[in-house]
């Protein structure tokens, strides 16, 4: 299963969906959900996220076994390190090494102040770089500290992530450099709106990898794409999110269209987007969808 999610991202084309967990002690309604608009035959596997904005959701290891069971594809489970230390770390990872959830998406996460569990506090022994530099101790058979294991754990295979976008681009080259030399195999993009920001992630890309060719580490490029259906939206992002360039064109576009009414508006913000994902389908086929679980607009975008 992950050795040909692992074959599909370096050699051919390659669609994840994210999901995220919800405010609840159930996340199978949501699986239900996937399964009846048939997305788990369009996709080549899924990911779970682990407490965005440090808000209280299901568990993304659980959610991840859930997913795995119903639809037999791989699915990329999030680890945050605001939440755990490195004995959680660890054993979260051979607890689920066991139940085959073996694809981690390594985060450092967003800051516990913004919660919403009063008085929280932020873990970070490190940035997702140490949940990296586990990850490759426990494919050598052995934990952080350098102990065997009495049964060494199955291949995990890491993946990180990246800002798609940065007024020195040089940056964002250091950063994937960062993350390919502690053995990410696939590094997702934020939200990317711009063929010609693609093309300069791409660039970047190879730049990193021919840095880190010594040390025999490479890393694929995954574009991060977000549909964008409302002008609020569009202006939230461009704002308030630091790492994401919505260009001046679609707000413009959203703008007017938004004089039309709402279905106007939606209208003209699926259609930038669906061009958006051909576009960058064709210039790049590894592509993770982000909808915030609005999985309509997930199948409406790969049908």
């Amino acid at each position: 299963m992950f050795e040909k999610l692992k074959d599909k991202l370096k050699n051919g084309k390659y669609i994840t969906l994210e999901t995220t967990p919800g405010h609840s002690a159930t996340f199978t309604p949501m699986i239900d959900k996937i399964e009846a608009l048939g997305l788990h035959e369009l996709v080549d596997g899924f990911s779970t996220t682990d407490n965005p904005l440090a808000k209280l959701k299901f568990n993304a290891l659980f959610g991840a076994k859930l997913l795995q069971e119903r639809f037999n594809k791989p699915v990329i489970a999030t680890m945050s390190m605001r939440d755990r230390n490195k004995i959680a770390l660890q054993s979260d990872l051979l607890g689920a090494n066991e139940f085959d959830i073996r694809a981690v998406l390594a985060l450092t996460g967003d800051p516990a102040t913004i919660s919403d569990q009063p008085n929280t506090k932020g873990v970070f022994e490190g940035d997702s770089t140490l949940l990296l530099d586990i990850i490759s101790a426990f494919n050598s058979g052995m934990d952080y500290a350098g102990k065997p294991f009495t049964v060494a754990p199955q291949p995990i295979y890491p993946f990180s992530v990246v800002n798609s976008y940065a007024k020195n681009p040089k940056t964002l080259q250091k950063k994937m450099q960062k993350k390919i030399k502690h053995g990410a195999l696939g590094i997702i993009t934020q939200p990317v709106y711009d063929v010609e920001n693609a093309k300069l992630l791409l660039e970047l890309k190879e730049n990193a990898n021919k840095e880190c060719c010594a040390e025999n580490k490479s890393a694929e490029l995954v574009l991060g794409i977000f549909p964008i259906t409302k002008l609020r939206t569009a202006q939230f992002l461009s704002a308030h999110v630091p790492g994401i360039n919505v260009p001046d064109c679609w707000i413009e576009k959203l703008r007017k269209a938004s004089k039309g009414g709402l279905e106007e508006e939606y209208k003209v913000g699926f259609d930038l987007s669906k061009q958006l994902f051909e576009d960058l389908k064709e210039l790049h086929p590894k592509i993770h969808l982000m909808t915030a679980n609005q999985f309509q607009i997930a199948k409406d975008l790969l049908s």
